[in-house]
């Protein structure tokens, strides 16, 4: 067994993941103890500091939760659980007040009201935003300033997580790198109460709007301790990257279709209206895979602001433009050249509605769960509201059942511990092979290409902990012989008329992936999804 080379003691809540979910879980837990664990400076870095939309949620006039909840099941395509829509859309008013509480500047009319916006798929306009494309950023910068102020509240940068620390089948911990090269080390953190707000799994693919640290690490890691893995399958792609060849690509916000922009051609043609009643406004999935196809049959595709924001694209999407014209493109006079990249997760680590997971002593909050909020297809805006939602939720719940104090205890430290970056092989596959169209032989060669990278990383945790998400995410969608949301399969092109989420562990996904002829596993996962949800029972601590 590898030495540990230190030993840190939490005496309350340890937290992995420094965004909006980490940040503002370590908030609404003040004043119990609690450290959060970030890879990099807190409120700069990560998925959350990128999102432009905003925050959904009904407090414009006229707005109800009910509409909100209505809006978020009918973008789900069936696969949304409506208890958790509920709860969401009827909380979300009182967490936006949290943040105006902490300083958050949200946009506001002359009246000195929010200002809202209306993004796809919304029947309403609901999104609050800041100075137009800012929110995530904005809001991650106000709770990290709030967090470095408060005592209770210790954030240590620099360590990545490589390995949960169990005991007895109970999370007591996790061990964590710190430190490059020769001089790195294997550090414990020893905690009662561990809460993963460790984002998404975009950068597994080789186009994405995400931070490339957003690895899918967390759920790996997650999925290799044991826990219950919910709807894997469902990755977002995002209709609007501005495609001008980086890595990650920049983002369009759909914002800017809210306000009107228009999807064209190199001639000027719109194509959006001939596929769905709301146009531009249609469902991201719809609206990704529109694109995808127009750019597969050789056009290009463009996002035309020009006449609905024009000279005012400056000042209200700087993010935005700013992206443009490094890229030498002025989106005041000239369309933005788009198309899709890997997004957002729907999928994650299946947790209840107090983000607890099937792990005792580990909780989830944020894009690295599964709520079943998103259901097959997230509405837009509705990620950073599931992380406040969810992180007050988690909260309460450690609060009124963790004592603080020191765990026991040394679990043993795994062998390896660098911290490689996802190989190109590994990415290519994903966005070849488990994209925004897929098929059951591109599945299947993208599970070879998996284990091959498996057999080649030498067992390093942080390598296994990426090819475990992507496993599941293809294994999933190897078995769900259906289209919906933002599973599209090719060789299913139909839609069952009763939808039934995923729920999966990673040895189910490792014998898929072992199986050489195709498993005839959904009828079977959904039997045993319905199966465990209703022996979940209020006050409980049963797998999920």
């Amino acid at each position: 067994m590898r030495p540990i080379d230190n030993i840190i003691e939490c005496q309350g809540a340890l937290i992995l993941g420094a965004g909006v979910a980490g940040l503002f879980t370590a908030l609404k837990l003040a004043p119990f103890p609690t450290l959060v664990l970030a890879g990099a400076r807190p409120g700069v870095s990560g998925s959350s500091a990128w999102a432009q939309g905003g925050i959904a949620a009904s407090v414009g006039a006229g707005d109800t939760w009910q509409s909100h909840a209505a809006d978020t099941i009918t973008a789900g395509a069936g696969l949304c659980d409506p208890d958790i829509a509920a709860l969401v859309a009827r909380e979300a008013p009182g967490r936006i007040d949290d943040l105006v509480r902490y300083g958050a500047p949200f946009d506001r009319n002359l009246d000195g009201s929010l200002a809202v916006g209306r993004e796809a798929a919304h029947s309403a306009a609901r999104i609050v935003h800041v100075k137009g494309d800012r929110a995530g950023a904005e809001v991650t910068r106000t709770l990290a300033e709030r967090a470095l102020a408060t005592p209770s509240i210790t954030l240590l940068e620099g360590f990545h997580a490589v390995e949960l620390a169990m005991e007895d089948g109970h999370v007591a911990g996790l061990f964590a790198r710190s430190g490059t090269g020769a001089g790195a080390r294997l550090v414990l953190f020893r905690a009662r109460a561990v809460i993963f707000a460790t984002g998404g799994l975009g950068a597994l693919y080789a186009v994405t709007t995400n931070p490339l640290e957003s690895r899918g690490e967390g759920l790996g890691m997650v999925a290799r301790a044991g826990a219950l893995i919910a709807d894997p399958e469902f990755v977002q792609f995002h209709p609007t990257a501005i495609a001008i060849g980086r890595d990650p690509a920049p983002l369009a916000t759909e914002a800017l279709r809210g306000e009107g922009a228009l999807l064209v051609d190199e001639t000027g043609r719109r194509f959006m209206p001939a596929i769905h009643k709301d146009a531009e406004l249609a469902p991201r999935d719809v609206v990704a895979r529109a694109i995808h196809r127009e750019i597969a049959h050789g056009h290009q595709v463009f996002l035309d602001c020009r006449d609905v924001i024009g000279a005012e694209f400056p000042s209200h999407f700087p993010t935005v433009y700013a992206a443009c014209r490094s890229a030498g493109i002025d989106p005041v006079r000239q369309p933005i050249p788009v198309a899709p990249a890997a997004h957002y997760h729907m999928g994650g680590i299946a947790s209840d509605g107090r983000g607890r997971s099937s792990l005792d002593g580990l909780w989830a909050v944020g894009e690295c769960a599964a709520t079943g909020l998103h259901g097959a297809n997230r509405l837009a805006s509705n990620s950073l509201l599931e992380a406040l939602v969810f992180g007050a939720r988690a909260a309460v719940d450690v609060r009124a059942t963790v004592t603080p104090g020191a765990a026991r205890g040394t679990p043993p430290a795994p062998e390896r511990f660098a911290v490689p970056a996802p190989p190109h092989v590994l990415r290519e596959a994903m966005t070849r092979l488990v994209g925004l169209e897929r098929d059951e032989a591109g599945l299947r060669e993208a599970l070879c290409v998996i284990a091959q990278v498996e057999r080649a990383g030498g067992n390093e945790p942080a390598l296994l902990n990426m090819t475990a998400a992507a496993k599941l995410v293809t294994a999933a969608a190897l078995t769900r012989h259906e289209s919906r949301g933002g599973h599209c399969r090719t060789d299913y092109p139909h839609t069952d008329e009763v939808g039934v989420r995923t729920f999966m562990t990673l040895a189910d996904a490792e014998n898929i992936s072992a199986s050489t002829v195709a498993p005839a596993l959904p009828r079977d996962l959904g039997k045993r999804s319905t199966a465990l949800a209703e022996t979940r029972e209020p006050g409980t601590r049963k797998v999920l």
